[in-house]
């Protein structure tokens, strides 16, 4: 069974919580303060933890830093009312791997830990194959119908995102949180441009059209990587 660390200091919040990921098959260990959790985080494993930021004895912050000096590389998800970008971007800088702040729904709190539970479930995994495409996560080849070539920095990282879920739709806002660490909406197409790049770069232009590489769009929400037939 996935086990999933809570430290989360309201209670109300909590129990919220801890009852829908129950309700996912999860199984989930409380905590209230930093001390005790930094305890069991280094006495127990866990598949997943979620972080709230402003707790006693503490901080989130400081929890997140001494698991990452430590090489615990465990998925953390920070979750705080602290909304502001730069707090965002302490929690990234600091190795959480998602902020989700409060108020938040729980299927969303549900559908990113499904996320990075399936990114730790792969991360051995040296090369991603949906269909035609494939993803050397060694060499950082990708390779599409015969085509095979190197990708930027960002164009990888979005790819092997996508490919980690495929049939799943990542909202745009997903996709830059993950790929470029913003969180908020930017009001730019830097996701499509991306997009676009790497289908121009696999698709041979004599063989197929830009449309028939498995990225598909989903009209106002995102994009997904089809599964195969």
């Amino acid at each position: 069974m996935t086990r999933m660390l809570l430290v989360e200091d309201e209670l109300k919040i909590a129990n919220f919580m801890i009852l829908g990921l129950q309700g996912e098959g999860y199984e989930v260990h409380h905590e209230i303060e930093g001390l005790s959790a930094l305890q069991s985080l280094f006495k127990k494993t866990y598949d997943l933890i979620l972080l709230d930021v402003m707790i006693p004895g503490k901080s989130g912050y400081e929890i997140l830093q001494s698991l990452r000096s430590e090489e615990i590389k465990t998925p953390v998800i920070m979750i705080s009312a602290k909304s502001e970008l730069s707090d965002k971007l302490l929690g990234f800088e600091y190795g959480a791997d998602d902020y989700l702040t409060k108020p938040f729904f729980m299927e969303e709190l549900i559908a990113r830990s499904k996320v990075l539970l399936s990114r730790k479930q792969n991360t051995n995994i040296e090369v991603l194959t949906v269909g035609e495409l494939s993803l050397d996560r060694v060499t950082r080849r990708v390779n599409w119908q015969g085509k095979s070539l190197v990708l930027s920095q960002r164009e990888f990282t979005l790819l092997e995102y996508l490919m980690r879920s495929p049939g799943n739709v990542f909202t745009r806002q997903q996709i830059m949180q993950f790929v470029w660490g913003i969180d908020f909406n930017t009001q730019t197409n830097i996701v499509d441009v991306c997009i676009q790049r790497i289908r121009k770069k696999l698709v041979n232009s004599e063989k197929s059209e830009l449309n028939d590489f498995p990225i598909e769009s989903i009209r106002g929400i995102g994009y997904r990587i089809q599964k195969p037939d």
